[in-house]
């Protein structure tokens, strides 16, 4: 047996046409549902990008324990099992994480690895001319300056970080398409953002010229028009990606490889781009665009094509599904099953998933209602991660944050080895969105957020459940407001309680295009307006924060406009406000 696992970053399951999209120029993905099983109930689990690439290596959830991690020395990565067994292991990828510090343990657990670099303002070629020598420590800065870098050396697309790492993909099989026991991962990290392609690409949507390909990861401010042009070159991508499976499919039919080589296409999330008002991913709950995942299977010993599966399957089911493949049986600390008989048969695995992000919303969906569990506190605490890898993506744990370590107990799956428990942090917690409880089937847009006790009660059980089965840190549990052990009752509700904040997450906020062209609140960046002695004391009598304390260079760079997506007093009616008493002060 041989196994392919196609990997996409950031592939919107709703923009594909075996998901009922109309809109996309995809027929690669059409014809990849006529020779797999296509799953309509897959969840990405912990989020994003590398815990979700831990867990198709475990086969466990993670994010309870962990934020952004390396492979921890306790963990059963499925390429370095499989490999130990004389099955041979390879990957190709353009996915830079694995270059950084909290990437840098994966591929050395394949048998052999390729990169290719250029994607996302990978900090790749170097040059020193126009360089702000003040923000070398800035990443934000640093990627930003890179990407126009970068694509300057990718004009062609067979430059291009994607078509090289499916080149390297395809020569591996056509090196290998005589061999026995192999598993290739082939991982593009499109269509994440930027929605890099060309013009060929462009030509298949209506595009306006603009480079909009890269927004933020916020709430939307920009007009109509831009958000469109966004969501189509997302789609150029997305056309690209299709072309390049499509090589992968013409490949498997000439080399006749359906009878003896297991295909999964799957990816780590979704992308959100302008729905309810939000721009990418981990800033805004796990909507629907970004958990529910597209997920195709071919499994040459049921020999399914062409049908669907609706049975709850999750990111974590892969990792035991290759084992399976290959004779062998998961570990005793995998939570994900083989998905043999599911493909087969449509067989249940579970009657519940879990995913989330460290410290935000811990999640639970039955396939039909998705609960989302925020911090029973707005200081959402306590909160530690547990490790023997103390990094972050792209750094050291710092001196002063290993100082406040303690050695923890091990938990059941660390396989007897205690672990440091560091105080843990995150940029935007869950308390400003409330417990959110939705009803996916009557509500896929999941606009009409649900107050029904007994159904919550229901969930979170669900959720308790699985927290326990995971072996989650106590500290979750109180962070959360959930018994440890015992039932749930109706006292650990939280929907009615935080239902204010349940309100106040689903409002939408200004765009540029409320206000007149020029507006000061919607073109001039907060920075250059508290330059202005006058114009700076009319911002802090509206808004006192702007007098505390320099504001981050990021934020200081936005509009006020902008900058109403993090702060909610700046609501219209007070952004209107600002811009008549800067427009009188001039």
């Amino acid at each position: 047996m041989r196994a392919i696992v196609l990997m996409f970053d950031s592939l919107n399951r709703r923009l594909l046409p075996p998901y009922g999209d109309t809109t996309a120029h995809a027929p690669n993905f059409g014809r990849l549902a006529e020779k797999t099983a296509t799953f309509d109930r897959c969840y990405a689990g912990s989020m994003p990008c590398m815990p979700a690439r831990r867990e198709m290596h475990t086969g466990r959830y993670n994010f309870l324990h962990r934020s952004w991690s390396p492979i921890e020395p306790f963990d059963d990565s499925v390429p370095e099992l499989l490999r130990n067994a004389g099955i041979y292991t390879h990957l190709v990828t353009d996915h830079q994480h694995y270059w950084e510090d909290g990437g840098a343990t994966y591929h050395t657990r394949f048998s052999s690895h390729e990169f290719f670099r250029g994607q996302e303002g990978d900090l790749w070629k170097g040059i020193v001319e126009g360089v702000d020598r003040t923000r070398l420590v800035d990443f934000l800065y640093q990627m930003k300056r890179h990407d126009p870098i970068n694509r300057t050396y990718l004009r062609d697309e067979r430059d291009h970080p994607q078509t090289r790492t499916f080149d390297a993909g395809l020569q591996f099989i056509e090196t290998n398409a005589g061999q026995d026991d192999w598993m290739l991962q082939l991982e593009t990290f499109d269509p994440h953002e930027p929605f890099f392609s060309y013009a060929e690409y462009h030509a298949l949507y209506p595009d306006t010229g603009e480079d909009f390909d890269w927004p933020p990861y916020d709430r939307v401010t920009e007009t109509e028009e831009r958000v469109l042009q966004a969501r189509h070159r997302y789609l150029a991508l997305l056309s690209m990606c299709d072309r390049n499976l499509g090589r992968l499919l013409d490949m498997m039919d000439e080399k006749n490889m359906w009878d003896d080589t297991m295909l999964i296409v799957c990816t780590d999330h979704g992308y959100m781009l302008g729905e309810r008002g939000w721009w990418g991913k981990s800033v805004m709950p796990w909507y629907d665009e970004t958990i529910h995942t597209p997920f195709f299977v071919w499994d040459p010993r049921a020999r399914v094509a062409g049908e669907r599966r609706s049975a709850l399957v999750q990111t974590i089911d892969i990792a035991p599904t290759l084992l399976d493949l290959f004779g062998l049986r998961p570990t005793p600390d995998m939570q994900g099953k083989p998905l043999l008989e599911t493909v087969r048969n449509d067989a249940p695995v579970r009657t519940a998933g879990l995913f989330g992000n460290f410290g935000g919303h811990v999640c639970v969906t039955d396939g039909r209602y998705v609960y989302m569990r925020c911090c029973a506190t707005e200081d959402n605490s306590p909160l530690h991660e547990y490790t023997l890898m103390p990094t972050h993506m792209r750094a050291r744990f710092s001196p002063d944050e290993l100082s406040k370590a303690e050695l923890a107990q091990p938990f059941s799956f660390t396989k007897g080895a205690p672990v440091l428990r560091i105080p843990g942090w995150t940029i935007r917690g869950p308390w400003v969105f409330g417990t959110l409880l939705y009803d996916v089937e009557t509500d896929p847009e999941q606009k009409n957020p649900l107050r029904d006790d007994r159904i919550e009660l229901r969930m979170a059980e669900l959720l308790v459940d699985l927290l326990r089965a995971s072996d989650a840190p106590s500290d979750q549990f109180e962070r959360l407001g959930l018994p440890e052990t015992g039932p749930v009752r109706d006292e650990h509700l939280l929907v009615e309680r935080q239902w204010a904040q349940v309100v106040s997450g689903q409002r939408s906020v200004a765009r540029a295009s409320d206000f007149a062209q020029g507006a000061r609140v919607a073109n001039i960046p907060i920075a250059k307006l508290m330059a202005d002695e006058a114009t700076r004391r009319i911002l802090i009598a509206e808004l006192p924060r702007l007098a505390d304390k320099p504001l981050p260079a990021p934020l200081a760079a936005k509009t006020l406009v902008q900058a109403a997506t993090a702060w909610a007093e700046l609501d219209l009616e007070k952004l209107e406000a600002l811009e008549r008493a800067l427009t009188e002060q001039v």
